[in-house]
């Protein structure tokens, strides 16, 4: 069987994660990689073991051995190179954000409509098995009439003054940073699992480290320590926290707090349903764990496995219980089903994606802006629903 060739974009810490992933599927080959020179292309395409390396992306996107392209730039660059893979005629995986804003975004939902161009975003949290559980329970009215959802994404990458990363950038990250990077996660997330959506938000938001130590040099992010540096103050108007009323369509309420200065946390995703039957409890960082919660009767904790899956959800889990999937598995399982999506010539304009898409990267943009918008207005805002 003809493989699936691949380009990616980008090799910084998610681009080698997307390589991986694509590997393990074993009908997909990464041919190339871009960079911003020819000498870090080639450089890291040895060492990924990449036949082909570009020191300019629009290189890579003339090659008429590549497929697909993985955008897992900076953000600053995800709409440029979107719509440009797309006007190549480029199957195109996208990093989050789609884009620095609606407009944007809006016009690559509109141009990959019209090219008929397969389209997805790395949204990949919601690729956890047990989450698709937990979706089919909800569609099967199990937990009831959901009336509170709440939770928070918590990490403590950007804790001390010390900490500096791209992201803290405007100019390249955009205006929002902890609601952009780790809350659009829990929004779509909640959203997939709950089928509902996000129609109105009153945020709070903070700055908590208002000026910050710049190193001189470039140190790569999580790996300073020890590390002799020089700094410079930089002075950061994005937020390191933020807190946000949801309300959904049907009526649901919700909150979820996010937070870059969490000392401990790492990574915690985790949300809270409340129906009218049960209540359901799920955290990231114990990604193999539900917790149900009873009234009446003694609580449970559902562990992932296929043989205590409902049926519409145990296609998604790949390994006996007690073998447990964790965050690289949910990269895994977007690859598996955007390019399971592209080998059975699914039409994107209408055929439902069991994976994020540019739809949902829009969405994603929407709220976002809703949130900074009810910051600065100290009101309740509407999430916009234009869809390009």
């Amino acid at each position: 069987m003809r493989k699936i060739t691949v380009g990616i974009i980008g090799t910084g810490f998610i681009g080698p994660a997307h390589i991986e992933a694509i590997r393990r599927l074993g009908f997909v080959e990464v041919v190339a990689i871009a960079e911003s020179n020819l000498a870090s292309a080639e450089k890291k395409a040895y060492r990924l073991g990449i036949p082909k390396a570009y020191g300019d992306y629009r290189e890579l996107l003339q090659d008429p051995d590549i497929e697909v392209v993985h955008n897992c730039t900076p953000n600053y660059l995800h709409f440029q190179i979107n719509k440009e893979a797309i006007l190549a005629g480029k199957h195109i995986l996208s990093e989050k954000p789609l884009a620095i804003s609606s407009v944007e975004s809006a016009e690559l939902v509109a141009l990959a409509k019209s090219k008929g161009i397969v389209h997805g975003v790395n949204f990949n949290y919601r690729q956890f098995p047990i989450l698709r559980q937990l979706a089919s329970m909800i569609q099967r009215d199990d937990l009831g009439h959901i009336h509170l959802i709440h939770g928070s994404y918590l990490q403590d990458w950007l804790l001390y003054e010390t900490d500096y990363n791209w992201r803290l950038a405007p100019e390249i990250g955009g205006a929002s940073r902890a609601v952009a990077d780790i809350g659009s996660h829990w929004c779509d997330t909640i959203q997939y699992v709950t089928g509902k959506k996000v129609v109105e938000v009153f945020a709070d938001m903070a700055t908590v480290i208002p000026i910050r130590k710049k190193p001189i040099h470039q140190v790569t992010t999580y790996s300073q320590g020890g590390i002799a540096v020089d700094y410079e103050d930089e002075v950061i108007v994005t937020e390191d926290y933020a807190s946000v009323l949801l309300r959904f369509d049907d009526g649901a309420k919700g909150v979820f707090s996010v937070s870059q200065v969490s000392a401990g946390r790492k990574n915690k995703l985790n949300f809270e349903l409340n129906g009218s039957k049960k209540s359901a409890c799920w955290n990231q960082e114990e990604a193999e764990k539900l917790w149900i919660g009873h009234r009446d009767q003694a609580n449970e904790v559902l562990l992932a496995d296929p043989a205590l899956f409902l049926q519409e959800a145990r296609s998604t889990i790949h390994h006996p219980g007690g073998h447990n999937e964790g965050w690289p598995d949910t990269i895994k399982h977007m690859m598996l089903h955007f390019y399971s999506f592209l080998r059975e010539g699914k039409d994107p304009l209408t055929e439902q994606a069991n994976f994020a898409t540019f739809e949902d990267g829009h969405r994603s943009m929407l709220i976002t802006e809703a949130i900074l918008d009810s910051y600065t207005k100290e009101q309740w805002v509407r999430v916009k629903m234009t869809m390009g």
